[in-house]
């Protein structure tokens, strides 16, 4: 797999010899990722910048830096922030003492969490408050994994591989197992194969910890996968979810795969049929400049195995901050109050947010 970081600046690039492009569909943001987006455009919006946010709102280089243009600083510790300046949480969730400090140092605080992320977090502290231990399958040094090993330090045990779960110590306490959201399901399924021989009694949630989307991008690279000289997966180096299609591309038989954060890093000597996806954090206007690289002389071909029609709305506080704001632009132009519109965030997509911003 190629695996190139540093975006090519002030650099022409032929176009490569591509016949066809088989697209995969669902790709790019997911509900989560649209929400956090689209709440830290609000933010921007809202406030005079600086605007602070704990860890990037996302894992996409280009996300982050259409962010930092605006004015908004990216922080790894909530004691960075000034004293009174609004902070974002990131997507990716927060240990529970962050939340507390950003609370307590910023005048205003948006958590954007991913709803999925949250109910892995709920899960790990009602487990260890009945007295589980706690199998967690993360990545290390991930936020999201970070974030969630802190709602209970004490009880949880994070693994990422089936040597890892044969390490584990014998509880006498009951066991569960939780994971990652973003994981790949093939490497999930394996160590959660090895958690359950070594715990017999091992608890699992009724719904999977993998989010919908993860499963869903996975499922349409692998549709298409056979059909492929070569693969493009777009998205950033820290992304767990785009390196796990990236990897799934290579072993479903793609002998070139490229996982890039923009077409700039694409070789000029691509040629036959080249499938197409993008992570979960990657802006649809990536993927079409791709595709305008590719130039595929056999036009694409979109393939689709699910419609996705989740939606996340934006925090409560900020939909308050948001009405709020709306009623004050509603009376400086001697509006009538009351009557309206509704703020119409579910029909925006966050891509567009981004172009706009």
């Amino acid at each position: 797999m190629v695996d190139k970081e540093t975006m090519v600046a002030d650099e022409t690039i032929e176009s490569a010899n591509v016949n066809k492009v088989l697209l995969c569909a669902p790709r790019g943001f997911c509900a989560g990722v649209e929400m956090a987006i689209k709440a830290l455009a609000w933010m921007v919006r809202a406030f005079e910048p600086p605007v602070y946010c704990y860890h990037e709102i996302v894992h996409n280089k280009l996300v982050v830096d259409r962010f930092r243009d605006r004015g908004v600083v990216f922080v790894d510790d909530i004691s960075e922030v000034p004293q009174g300046r609004p902070i974002m949480l990131s997507a990716h969730g927060s240990a529970p003492e962050v939340v507390a400090a950003a609370r307590e140092r910023g005048s205003y605080v948006v958590d954007a969490v991913c709803p999925l992320v949250t109910k892995v977090h709920h899960e790990v502290k009602v487990r260890a408050g009945k007295g589980y231990q706690i199998v967690y399958i993360g990545h290390e040094g991930h936020e999201e994994a970070v974030g969630t090993m802190a709602v209970a330090p004490d009880a949880i045990h994070r693994v990422e591989s089936v040597d890892d779960v044969a390490a584990l110590p014998d509880f006498d306490q009951p066991t569960a197992l939780l994971a990652q959201t973003t994981l790949s399901h093939r490497d999930w399924a394996d160590v959660a194969e090895a958690a359950g021989e070594r715990y017999p009694d091992l608890f699992t949630p009724s719904r999977s910890d993998l989010c919908f989307a993860t499963t869903n991008r996975q499922s349409a690279l692998m549709a298409v996968a056979d059909r492929c000289d070569a693969f493009v997966v777009i998205g950033s180096a820290n992304s767990s979810n785009t390196n796990a299609l990236a990897k799934l591309a290579g072993e479903a038989g793609c002998e070139r795969v490229f996982r890039v954060n923009g077409p700039d890093e694409l070789p000029d000597d691509l040629s036959g049929t080249v499938g197409v996806t993008a992570g979960a954090s990657a802006p649809e206007d990536v993927v079409e400049a791709v595709i305008a690289f590719l130039d595929p002389t056999g036009g694409v071909e979109e393939v689709r195995i699910t419609a996705e029609d989740e939606y996340f709305p934006p925090p409560r506080n900020l939909r308050e901050l948001l009405t709020v704001i709306d009623v004050v632009a509603t009376l400086a132009v001697g509006g009538p109050v009351g009557q309206q519109p509704p703020l119409q965030d579910r029909t925006i997509g966050a891509s567009d947010v981004l172009v706009t911003l």
